[in-house]
């Protein structure tokens, strides 16, 4: 499967609070916080909810 590394980009002020808990959820709190998660699909869907909001690599 894999990993992916989640960097996130923007602030989460402004975000409405579904997309805060997703990111506080992936291990994001602020502007430059990095995560490595595993490569499946509830993680997909959680880099789907705040894609705006993150930078994604695949390792």
């Amino acid at each position: 499967m894999g990993e992916i590394k989640i960097k996130l980009a923007k602030s989460l002020i402004g975000g409405n609070t579904n997309q805060i808990a997703v990111a506080h959820s992936l291990g994001l709190k602020k502007i430059g916080d990095e995560t490595t998660q595993p490569n499946n699909l509830q993680t997909k869907g959680k880099i789907n909810k705040i894609t705006h909001l993150v930078n994604v690599e695949k390792n």
